[in-house]
């Protein structure tokens, strides 16, 4: 990789030209240049990119699939909105040693990212960029405008102090770990250090003992300490000394709370850490609305790249909207549109591919229906190569023990009976019973009629065709049946209102509503609403108005227990800051387990009214938000701009429980203003005087602000943070999230590592907090 290597670039069936590739010698930048010219045409960092996918796992990868074998294809996909970069090697071996290589160089990033991995990162990203004429070194000059790119506003007196005390060699240049030594002087936290030194007797390093004293005074860890602090020091203390005598030193204690078991997500539940045996209508599952659109609603791209974005992300409920399309083959678009198309084809082959690389968890894929009877054929076989089918003796076992209604118990196959199953919702002719007996005499029963006065219309309809109308309505319903055999947990039926459905429904069956619809559900029978939905599925789709792919808001519809609530992926905001919040734990497999109050088909609960919940009154929920570390520059700002952060915390849960804070913001000369928002409590700082820990407050800013939360019903709340940069003249600046589930926060001092707003890490920049839970 060192040496170059020459790969063809691939951006559509007629663009493939030849470029050379290097890796960099500091193994973090990767440079390509045309052949042609030998001109370096760009670059990237190693800290960009995401994952390498081998094969045709890509749209434009695929349609050069007959030119170029898999073997020597793959795919560079970035960070955010960037495009994917397409490669073609020269031979399987060079390929393999761009896939293994690149895989190996990003693996130490995932998370939990090590303290010092992202710090050395970062220092050596800032001083690429400082470093204008690539001789290896940083002038003063250079040093003055990088600390602008790095949102720092400082008195050129004091730059200049700092500069000269790095200089080690005299040299009037930065160089190595010179560079590095700026870094730190400029990245110093003292609220930190004042913490350390708090349970530190000699103020310089932090005893067994008193590690174990630090994690259960303030970090509330009461279980196996001792145990945990020597893992701490083994993991986190970078001195080999400190590390035999059982010590850690102020850097280890630092690296320790920027580190996975600093941070304000509770670790252990970022693997699978509930029950995945309950029936499927007790859980919440990650689920995407036309997954194939990348765009807007009415002209955008479909790309096969939705659904493989999606499922990177962690979604387990997808669209696939088949129409007839040319040459005898189904295409999946949104109908009816000026959307793309793309072969259906190509869809289940992406699925059979990357279904399961983040989640074993079963896979529930909507829409299946293709048009003509030609094509419900095609669609019918194509499918079953990609599909796993559940065995017919488990489903017969679950007919019999559940006798199909809402009173009998299970109500359903579970997630972990159903792992890497794909389930088709859609319509069925007939019941379930009759996918493993084959139909009876009677007319089928068509799911999207069932019981209603349509079907009663068809079958009379039906008796009076003439011959050959009959003979292709029974072509037509025999190969309706080929198709509908394949949906069998979900079943799509019309919902008629709440007694119908516990009268004749289901539970292998499911209803889709519109948002509105179950908005006026929620309002005027949100018990009821609760009830159905601890034993039957319910899919919530956006409001055919939402064009631009804009979202509404999942927790209301989280709120009654609706469990497929369906946003679309493409659009960043805090509908799917939410989502991603909510699916980030549990292995982050797509499953969440909803609370045992909704759970119940006999319960009380209703969201619009917390006194329902069973248990324990309100919690309080104190957030102490002490300073913020490495904050980003608002993208597309003016040149010398720096900006003025606040922090805003949102609650999001049960009406009564929706609320939300603001710190107040910091101007870039380090002074922090008050501004319209609601009233906070004042807290004593981690350092005596915040004033000159605030030396650059657009990087490194100070708040010690209190905002305090009563929470009702805790087990449906979820809590975002928010940084902003503060404008008088027009709305704020997004600069950075985080969005967790109540359940998964961690109490004492905590690291927030902030994300973009399409949900990406933005390392190093985080916030540090102090939490408090008291009932």
């Amino acid at each position: 990789m060192q040496q170059g290597t020459l790969m063809r670039k691939v951006k559509s069936k007629s663009w493939k030209k030849q470029r050379y590739f290097k890796l960099q010698e500091d193994c973090m930048t990767i440079w390509y240049q045309s052949k042609r010219t030998g001109k370096t045409e760009s670059a990237f960092s190693i800290s960009d990119v995401e994952t390498v996918r081998e094969g045709h796992q890509s749209e434009v990868l695929q349609s050069v699939a007959e030119e170029f074998p898999p073997e020597r294809c793959f795919t560079i996909v970035f960070y955010g909105r960037r495009g994917n970069l397409d490669l073609v090697a020269g031979s399987a071996e060079e390929a393999q040693c761009w896939v293994q290589g690149l895989r190996q160089l990003i693996e130490p990033r995932s998370f939990p990212l090590t303290f010092a991995l992202v710090f050395r990162t970062w220092i050596r990203d800032w001083f690429q960029k400082a470093d204008k004429n690539k001789d290896g070194r940083t002038n003063f000059k250079e040093v003055q405008r990088l600390l602008k790119m790095m949102n720092v506003d400082m008195n050129e007196d004091h730059a200049l102090r700092l500069f000269q005390d790095a200089d080690k060699s005299e040299s009037g240049t930065l160089e190595g770990e010179e560079f590095v030594l700026f870094y730190k002087a400029l990245t110093q936290r003292e609220e930190v250090l004042s913490l350390f030194q708090e349970f530190s007797e000699d103020g310089k390093k932090l005893t067994l003992l008193e590690l174990v004293d630090f994690l259960r005074e303030e970090q509330l860890e009461n279980e196996g300490t001792e145990e945990l602090a020597m893992e701490l020091i083994d993991k986190y203390e970078p001195s080999e000394t400190a590390r035999a005598r059982h010590v850690l030193s102020a850097d280890g204690f630092l690296m320790y709370l920027c580190s996975l078991e600093g941070s304000i997500f509770n670790p252990q539940h970022r693997a699978l850490w509930q029950d995945m045996s309950q029936p499927l209508c007790h859980y919440f599952i990650s689920s995407s609305h036309n997954t194939y659109l990348i765009e807007d609603q009415i002209r955008g791209h479909s790309s096969i790249e939705g659904y493989i974005r999606a499922l990177k992300r962690g979604c387990r409920c997808l669209e696939v909207d088949c129409w007839d399309g040319p040459n005898g083959e189904p295409v999946v678009y949104h109908g009816h549109t000026f959307t793309s198309k793309i072969p259906f084809r190509e869809v289940v082959s992406t699925l059979g591919k990357t279904s399961w690389g983040n989640s074993s968890s079963p896979l529930p894929s909507m829409g299946m229906s293709p048009a003509s009877s030609h094509h419900q054929r095609y669609g019918q076989s194509t499918a079953m190569q990609g599909i796993s089918v559940l065995p017919q003796s488990a489903v017969r076992r679950w007919i019999c023990c559940s006798g199909n209604r809402p009173t009998c118990a299970p109500l359903s196959p579970t997630p972990q009976e159903l792992k890497h199953k794909i389930l088709l919702k859609g319509k069925k002719i007939g019941r379930l019973e009759d996918t493993l007996d084959g139909p009876g005499d009677e007319a089928p029963d068509v799911s999207d009629d069932d019981n209603g006065a349509e079907a009663e219309e068809e079958r009379r309809r039906a008796k009076v065709r003439t011959q050959h109308g009959s003979a292709l309505q029974k072509d037509k319903e025999t190969l309706a049946q080929a198709l509908s055999d394949c949906v069998i947990y979900c079943k799509n039926v019309p919902f008629r209102g709440f007694q119908e459905a516990r009268s004749h429904s289901r539970p292998s069956e499911i209803s889709s509503l519109s948002e509105a619809k179950a908005r006026k559900l929620i309002r005027d029978e949100g018990n009821e609403f609760v009830r159905h939905n601890a034993w039957q599925l319910t899919r919530i789709y956006p409001s055919g108005m939402r064009t631009d792919s804009s979202n509404y808001s999942p927790q209301e519809m989280w709120n009654v227990g609706c469990q497929i609530v369906a946003l679309n992926f493409q659009t960043a905001g805090t509908e799917m800051d939410l989502c991603d919040g909510l699916f980030s734990q549990n292995g982050c497999c797509g499953y969440v387990l909803k609370p045992p109050f909704m759970r119940d088909k006999e319960t009380l609960f209703n969201p619009s009214d917390p006194s329902s919940r069973e248990g324990l009154g309100p919690i309080t929920l104190t957030i102490q938000v002490i300073s913020g570390q490495q904050l980003p520059k608002v993208a597309n700002s003016k040149e010398g701009a720096i900006i003025d952060p606040l922090v805003r915390v949102e609650i999001y849960g049960v009406p009564a429980d929706q609320a939300h804070q603001e710190t107040k913001y910091i101007e870039n000369n380090g002074e922090t203003q008050q501004h319209h928002g609601p009233r906070r409590a004042q807290t004593k700082p981690c350092c005596p005087s915040p004033s000159t820990c605030s030396l650059f407050p657009g990087f490194n800013p100070r708040w010690d602000e209190t905002l305090q939360f009563q929470l009702h019903v805790p087990e449906l709340a979820l809590i975002r943070f928010v940084v902003e940069d503060y404008d008088k003249t027009s709305r704020n600046d997004f600069v950075g999230q985080f969005t967790l589930a109540f359940a998964n926060i961690k109490p004492g001092y905590r690291h927030i590592h902030l994300l973009s707003k399409d949900g990406t890490s933005i390392p190093p920049s985080s916030l540090f907090v102090h939490i408090c839970i008291t009932e």
